[in-house]
């Protein structure tokens, strides 16, 4: 089935309490939460939003957000059954991206489509199944490929920007879908055009190259012992608290200013990586950013250097 052409779905949860739905496990309820299952239907409920002047944002897999304890009054958007890599199946519409080349040439190129609701650990392991190497880096990223395009996710020196041959997104109204080249994505650290113009993400186009998959699978699991070494992954978290600041490291400033293992309430900063604020349990969104505050404000204060948030903070303080 092409991933353009599906059935309209729409499901809505009133009342969302988002600390389901995002990896810090912590957080307010947002007025409802819309899940679509279609292009379709994401088309129908922006072009709804737009209409009515309701205010609303889009979810990916929660992983990089905080909801304020206050709420959302607002509709969070979030799309299923958007998980899907093509690997053959969608040749016209590859063709018609590119003209020129075949199906054929493309899927010799390394060329494919994925979904951008597809867990981007998910997508790492069927790539490597089908000897496609490239994503390696992005297989312990913890969201969405939606999410990580909207960021340019990046880990172990690589980023999506690497790979990425186009993004097919939605306009913020639902009026049109249109295709982005990687230049019109104008990918930056932790940045792309889809954070000024407000279009989503449904589906990007890699660029990668053919290797065994044993060798892929191997590079994967030296990652993964990295990860779990370096990283407090038995704690709910949002990843990286903060961006790296140009000629620093977020997790050594915080160390240095003797700030590792701090909490406020049931949020720490964690004792294994300083570059993590996780949740030790019943931690709340206020519990969250009061640290936040409290290691922006010691780091500015003993290195002048200021810390920018890489979490994004959805709602407004009573």
């Amino acid at each position: 089935m092409n991933p353009i052409q599906m059935p309209m779905q729409i499901e809505i949860e009133e009342n969302a309490d988002m600390a389901q739905h995002t990896s810090f496990k912590a957080g307010g309820h947002a007025a409802a939460l819309v899940t679509v299952r279609s292009i379709e239907a994401l088309k129908a409920v922006l072009q709804t939003m737009a209409k009515l002047e309701i205010p609303h944002i889009f979810l990916g897999n929660g992983s990089n957000v905080l909801f304020r304890d206050e709420g959302y009054d607002g509709i969070v958007i979030k799309m299923a059954d958007f998980g899907r890599l093509y690997l053959r199946a969608e040749e016209s519409f590859l063709t018609a991206i590119f003209p020129g080349m075949s199906g054929e040439e493309l899927r010799a190129d390394g060329t494919v489509l994925c979904e951008a609701g597809i867990y981007m650990s998910t997508l790492a392991k069927q790539l490597m199944n089908a000897g496609l190497s490239g994503f390696e880096f992005a297989s312990g990223i913890p969201g969405s490929l939606g999410g990580g395009l909207f960021m340019n996710a990046g880990a172990y020196g690589g980023e999506l920007k690497d790979i990425v041959k186009g993004v097919l997104a939605v306009s913020p109204d639902g009026s049109c879908a249109r295709l982005f080249t990687n230049e019109e994505m104008q990918f930056g650290y932790r940045h792309s055009v889809l954070q000024k113009n407000g279009y989503i993400a449904v589906a990007a186009i890699l660029k990668l190259t053919k290797d065994e998959p044993e060798k892929i699978a191997e590079r994967m699991r030296e990652l993964a012992q990295k990860r779990n070494f370096r990283q407090p992954v038995q704690y709910p978290s949002a990843g990286s608290t903060f961006k790296r600041p140009e000629g620093h490291f977020a997790g050594k400033l915080i160390e240095d200013a003797g700030l590792k293992g701090v909490s406020v309430g049931g949020a720490q900063v964690s004792t294994l990586h300083s570059g993590f604020v996780i949740n030790r349990g019943g931690a709340t969104a206020t519990d969250i950013l009061q640290l936040m505050a409290l290691i922006q404000n010691t780091v500015y204060d003993k290195f002048g250097v200021k810390l920018e948030p890489e979490v994004r903070i959805i709602g407004s303080q009573a």
